[in-house]
């Protein structure tokens, strides 16, 4: 029996019929319509969303050229992700909260090369450097990183 996750449709329309994928932390669940009750610490590795043909164009041009975050338009119920299997209720015990840190560090890291090698690397695609963008842009909206660490890829995500 196939567990794994499947794909989903535009987190903006709903439509079934998507051509690109960002994948951000956890933590961005947080800046999602319908995120309320959703635990974000939960989420093991990324949240992955997906966009139609064009609401690509749109969400491209808001992050690259406008510099705005499309996250609040995006409903989280057709986000793809996966929850932590749920030990406590099973055992009557409670674990500890999971720590996101490691995910959102490599990450950050990730987009800061990806920013800086954008226009001498031409491997990196422009989803890449959407995705950069975005997950900067989100850790800095929920205060996880200040705008100069973000985008500063000459400075390491721990420090």
């Amino acid at each position: 029996m196939y567990t794994g996750q499947t794909e989903q449709s535009c987190c903006l329309c709903n439509h079934h019929e998507t051509v690109s994928r960002l994948d951000l932390p956890p933590r961005a669940i947080k800046l999602m319509k319908n995120s309320g009750s959703i635990a974000w610490r939960d989420v093991v590795g990324t949240v992955s969303i997906h966009f139609c043909a064009d609401d690509w164009n749109l969400i491209r041009d808001l992050i690259t050229e406008m510099q705005l975050n499309p996250l609040g338009r995006c409903n989280v119920a057709q986000a793809s992700f996966s929850i932590r299997e749920d030990f406590e209720a099973l055992l009557s015990d409670t674990k500890p909260e999971p720590d996101q840190t490691a995910v959102e560090e490599r990450l950050i890291s990730t987009a800061q090369k990806t920013l800086a090698e954008v226009d001498s690397d031409p491997l990196i695609e422009e989803r890449d450097h959407v995705e950069a963008l975005l997950t900067l842009q989100t850790l800095m909206k929920l205060d996880v990183i200040s705008s100069t660490k973000a985008f500063d890829s000459s400075l390491d995500p721990e420090s």
